[in-house]
């Protein structure tokens, strides 16, 4: 597997320059909102979602001030989403440091996650990038969507393999495609402008298995507790296709624990080694795969340089990372 170091080594020098709009475009008058903003910036990820944009627009064009923009649009609709998520999910960490809700409080997150939803808005008027605001408020609408169809779901425990892929589809594989959309977009390829939106959401979605399969591993593995989205009677593939395939005795047992013991720790250790028994782990695993072909597949015919190099390379990372 390619480690990040390879895999941005097409893009070095763009995603410094991408970290410079992106950090310009979130200054602000208002001294909390920049102190928050620094703290943001502080604790960023690997910024999984700019590479995917910038060796998207690379690979099939020439990148533009434009494909900055919209990598920078991106990341903070990205950002905003995280902010809102951290207080519906009422979490107060997120990737080990304290959430913006947890050091701030719920009303001041949610305000700082408005603020960056409204940026997004005025930086595409004024840079006159409506057509990347077009994908990026599709991509907001469609997370709402699955976001809300998961909470409506959840009450009854009854999402099916069906409604389960909906739900990443719109929850998780919408900002993905989002992405890669935009990357076409922005190197003015309105020809691949769906096949790169595609592309996306099978990625997107192969990362979200990826996520669910995380919380039966380790905690040394994975870096979250194992039975998380148990205890917190989260419906993830694992888990659905156990339910749907294993006998009554198991199936009873299992729902059982999810409905009515998840917050026992040593239930939901016995709820992770029935799916894992019952080859849910396995399933997910072979899902997963098959998204990431399907993904792949959609790159073959573009002509082989760098930048399809390291994006084939990023595609095997979502998969294969550790976390």
């Amino acid at each position: 597997m390619m480690t990040v170091d390879d895999i941005t080594q097409p893009i070095t020098q763009e995603l410094e320059e991408f970290e410079l709009v992106f950090r310009g475009n979130l200054e602000s008058n208002a001294p909390l909102l920049d102190k928050i903003t620094h703290y943001i910036v502080k604790r960023k990820g690997k910024q999984i979602r700019p590479m995917f944009l910038l060796l998207t627009a690379k690979m099939i064009g020439q990148i533009t001030p434009k494909t900055y923009e919209a990598a920078s649009l991106v990341e903070i609709l990205h950002t905003a989403t995280l902010v809102h998520d951290d207080v519906v999910d009422d979490a107060n960490e997120r990737r080990g440091f304290y959430s913006i809700n947890a050091l701030w409080k719920n009303k001041i997150a949610v305000l700082v996650g408005d603020y960056f939803l409204s940026k997004i808005l005025l930086l595409s008027i004024q840079k006159k990038n409506v057509d990347i605001l077009e994908v990026v408020a599709k991509a907001v609408q469609e997370m709402s969507e699955g976001e809300l169809l998961q909470i409506e779901k959840a009450r009854r425990l009854d999402i099916t393999e069906q409604i389960y892929f909906e739900i990443i589809r719109q929850k998780t594989a919408s900002l993905i495609s989002c992405v890669c959309e935009a990357a076409a977009v922005s190197v003015d390829r309105l020809d691949l402008r769906e096949q790169m939106r595609k592309f996306g959401e099978l990625i997107g979605i192969a990362f979200q298995i990826k996520d669910d399969i995380f919380d039966y591993g380790t905690f040394d593995d994975i870096g979250k507790p194992t039975g998380l989205d148990i205890r917190e009677q989260k419906m993830t593939l694992p888990l659905i296709y156990v339910l749907n395939t294993a006998d009554k005795k198991v199936k009873k047992e299992l729902m059982n624990i999810v409905k009515n013991k998840n917050e026992n720790t040593k239930e939901v250790k016995r709820a992770v080694e029935i799916v894992v028994e019952h080859g849910g782990i396995a399933y997910a695993s072979e899902k997963m795969i098959e998204y990431k072909e399907l993904a792949l597949a959609m790159l073959k015919d573009f002509p082989d340089n760098e930048a399809k190099k390291s994006l084939i390379g990023l595609v095997e990372y979502t998969v294969l990372r550790k976390k």
